[in-house]
């Protein structure tokens, strides 16, 4: 944050490059500047350092840049700023007398004021005067400017307290620049197609937030919705819950308790709210949001305490990474869980069907083990740390109670995916029973070599469209091929992992012996492959259709706010 512009005796100055004799005419302001401040000042190499408000770092090294010799005065006292007064007003030992130097928003400050400094002399505040002040703080405040009003008063008399704020010389007007993050502009644009509206609450002049919305892009239409905080103590809470339907609405010069209301307004419209903020002021919104972010650099020690989270690198862009991050977890446990579910219904059915009719248990309880515990391990922790898909942030948000395990899900694991599962193992299974001569009603010793064979099928038939599983669970709605087949090294690991499994199970003598297991003939295998096949096209189908009848993702501009 830098000084960008000065209004001093009428003109507008800038502050690099300033005559000396016109520094030297409005020393006065410059004083106002290097000493009305709360930061701790330190030394560094011989040379001076601040710590603190950015507002005020700003101030001092423009003071310190016009007039270096400026004298480091005394300070006894001071009036703190807060949200109603919108000023500071510190008191000093000068030159044997005391003097007060004050500045803060410009309304609070010049109707304390009678003179007005010019050219170096004080000369009556008349109303003439008064506008072409106006008129210079409006002028700056459109170019998204914040500008604060400096005064001063020579002498005070610390007897009358009551007074110590009356009769002000006025001294001029500062315009700082902050200039936002060049990351900015593409985060509120991506928080406009993920449905998160953003409203900026703020205490500066709303001049100065229209411009600054203006500039990263927040607002863009001609005639945004603009509530001031003596608007907003007027309004009823209905009233601000209508106002809030605004896509575009911007809240300025709102003090502490005007922020709270406007979050429990949000919450009373079941919103999810998230709230930013650094100063103490802004600490009871970030209490009464679902989730409080206070600034980790600028950030007040109050309102640190106050929020659930803090924000190291004062970022707004890393919160949107932070909600895609979120949004992608939400779906990578979705995806695990259907990949999970797919093989319980193809290790279950088996179960059942041995329990309700008269055929031999296609699936040992230590194969279906091996499943969950092995081959399945490593690709399902793929599936854990899946990149987030392109369309992600282009979804409105989920309704707030919408459970991770929803029908959908249910239905695509249980009654779709994992019956394809099922019935394909069960096949293989009776593919080697009836190519033996098997005749249903009869039964098989454990150790009998065909019964020892067919469940070995049954097991590579789950393990390999396990694989094929793998890969169609990485989206619901993409397909497999746009999604990449090697864009995971997770996932390929664990892949490589089941076809290591299933040959150590078919063809080594411990596999044997742990699993209860036989090798397979080039038949057996050649009956399976088309299963792999089958349960790829009708999951490929599964998702054309469902891509083809949806409604856009583009959710409405009035999306939920966070």
């Amino acid at each position: 944050m830098v000084v960008k512009r000065l209004f001093l005796g009428g003109n507008f100055q800038s502050p690099t490059g300033m005559m000396p004799i016109l520094a030297a005419a409005y020393r006065p302001f410059f004083q106002v500047a290097r000493a009305c401040h709360d930061l701790k000042e330190t030394h560094t190499q011989g040379r001076p350092t601040f710590a603190g408000d950015s507002t005020e770092v700003a101030l001092v090294e423009m003071a310190l840049s016009q007039g270096g010799d400026l004298p480091v005065l005394p300070r006894f006292d001071e009036i703190p700023f807060d949200t109603d007064r919108m000023r500071l007003s510190t008191l000093h030992e000068a030159a044997g007398d005391r003097a007060l130097y004050c500045k803060g928003a410009l309304e609070t400050v010049l109707p304390l004021c009678d003179s007005v400094l010019v050219g170096g002399q004080t000369q009556t505040l008349d109303p003439e005067t008064t506008a072409a002040i106006a008129r210079a703080h409006a002028e700056m405040a459109q170019q998204g400017l914040r500008v604060l009003a400096l005064a001063y008063k020579s002498r005070v008399d610390v007897s009358d307290r009551a007074g110590l704020e009356r009769d002000l010389v006025f001294a001029g007007l500062a315009a700082l620049e902050d200039p936002p993050r060049p990351e900015v502009p593409q985060a509120l644009k991506t928080c406009r197609e993920a449905g998160i509206q953003v409203i900026m609450v703020t205490g500066d002049h709303p001049q100065t937030a229209i411009a600054v919305a203006r500039q990263i892009g927040l607002v863009q239409s001609d005639q945004p919705t603009v509530i001031t905080g003596e608007q907003l103590r007027a309004l009823s809470d209905i009233r601000l819950q209508l106002a809030l339907d605004d896509p575009e609405i911007i809240f300025a010069r709102v003090v502490a308790d005007q922020k709270m209301r406007i979050v429990e307004a949000l919450k009373q419209k079941k919103h999810i709210v998230a709230v930013t903020g650094d100063g103490v002021n802004d600490a009871p919104a970030l209490k009464s949001a679902h989730i409080g972010i206070a600034m980790g650099i600028a950030g007040t020690d109050v309102a640190k305490e106050a929020a659930d989270m803090v924000l190291l690198d004062d970022n707004f862009a890393s919160i949107v990474v932070a909600i895609e991050e979120g949004r992608a977890v939400f779906e990578n446990i979705r995806k695990f869980l259907t990949y999970v579910l797919v093989h319980n219904v193809a290790e279950l059915i088996p179960y059942l069907g041995f329990l309700l009719f008269r055929i031999p248990l296609a699936l040992t309880p230590i194969q279906a083990l091996a499943i969950d515990m092995g081959s399945d391990t490593l690709a399902a922790l793929g599936l854990g740390v899946e990149r987030p898909t392109p369309q992600l942030m282009r979804r409105p948000p989920r309704p707030q109670g919408e459970r991770l395990m929803n029908w959908r899900l249910a239905a695509r694991a249980y009654l779709f995916l994992g019956l394809i599962e099922a019935a394909a193992a069960l096949a293989v299974f009776f593919f080697v029973l009836h190519g033996a001569g098997w005749a249903y009603g009869q039964l098989l010793e454990a150790d009998d070599p065909l019964y020892l064979q067919s469940t070995t099928a049954c097991l590579s038939t789950i393990i390999l469209l396990q694989i094929v599983n793998v890969f169609l669970c990485r989206s619901t709605t993409r397909s497999v091929f746009a999604t990449g087949l090697f864009s995971n090294r997770l996932i390929v690991l664990g892949v490589l992992s089941e076809v290591a499994m299933l040959l150590l199970t078919n063809y080594t003598p411990w596999g044997h012996a742990l699993l209860g297991t036989a090798p397979l003939g080039s038949a057996v295998w050649l009956f399976m492959i088309p299963f792999m096949g089958g349960m790829l096209v009708l999951e490929e189908f599964r998702k054309w259709l469902v891509r083809h009848f949806s409604r856009p993702l583009r959710p409405k501009s009035s999306g939920r706010p966070t």
